[in-house]
């Protein structure tokens, strides 16, 4: 008797120190993140809808800000923060309360695999997290060897439409143009997210248009653009294009394949 009871105790001090770390994210790139190292978060923000599994969970921020008592009662191990959409003050009240918070805001795609990697520390399954990691790694590495000597296409990449914005270099979304070989008009501007002008656009003569949307708004952004430009226009699914997350590989892949038949 003594000796079932005795591994009985050691069976559940043994789930206890191996208990899941209680992971929140932030923003809905953050929980693809977690996912794909292989975590099931405990909250997650609004929009959070990849993989479909993050439906179900709990939400605790939204674009009007966190609710902070809803993540202390969930008593989380950490919590993934966006520097580029979650309040700085906020942060900092969950940080006197005593809450582990990490800021994740890569930069770059090399810097977005590593952060899937180093989510392996909080990861019920860290060998995933190391394995999406090299999968990531292996796409990326292909798609630029396989463009790496393209001819360069001018590429205007649009977000909105009254007004427009569109990306410069500082951006992973220029970082998917360089990646299939385009050239993206608007790479020398100053800041990351250029306001820019119907005229600007005309004056750079680019050779294609690349949104993130279906092909009923690709179709209504060729209407816009007539008759002074009548180019192809390339719609991405928009969660791939601006989410700075693991689908960014998708984006790249879906507009390498577009824009080479573009090209020819």
């Amino acid at each position: 008797m003594a000796k079932w009871l005795f591994t009985g105790l050691l069976l559940l001090c043994s789930g206890l120190v191996f208990a899941a770390p209680r992971v929140i994210t932030l923003a809905p790139h953050l929980t693809e993140m977690a996912f794909a190292a292989g975590i099931t978060p405990v909250a997650v923000s609004a929009w959070s809808d990849y993989p479909s599994a993050a439906r179900t969970l709990p939400q605790v921020a939204n674009w009007q800000g966190i609710g902070i008592e809803k993540v202390l009662q969930l008593k989380p191990d950490v919590v993934l923060a966006w520097r580029g959409g979650n309040p700085a003050r906020q942060i900092e009240q969950l940080q006197h309360a005593g809450v582990n918070v990490i800021w994740i805001d890569p930069q770059s795609l090399d810097e977005m695999i590593d952060v899937v990697q180093s989510l392996a520390r909080w990861s019920p399954q860290p060998e995933q997290a190391v394995s999406a990691a090299q999968a990531l790694r292996a796409q990326a590495a292909a798609l630029r060897q396989r463009y790496r000597h393209a001819d360069p296409v001018a590429l205007f990449l649009q977000f909105g439409q009254q007004p427009l914005f569109t990306a410069s270099r500082n951006t992973l979304q220029n970082e998917i143009v360089t990646l299939c070989g385009g050239q993206n008009i608007f790479a020398d501007s100053r800041v990351s997210w250029p306001q820019v002008s119907r005229e600007q656009v005309l004056t750079r003569q680019p050779q294609a248009i690349v949104i993130g949307g279906d092909t009923a708004q690709a179709a209504s952004v060729l209407r816009f653009w007539q008759p002074q430009l009548s180019v192809p226009v390339i719609a991405i699914n928009p969660d791939w294009l601006s989410r700075p997350g693991p689908r960014l590989l998708l984006a790249a892949q879906q507009l390498c394949s577009v824009l080479h038949p573009v090209k020819k």
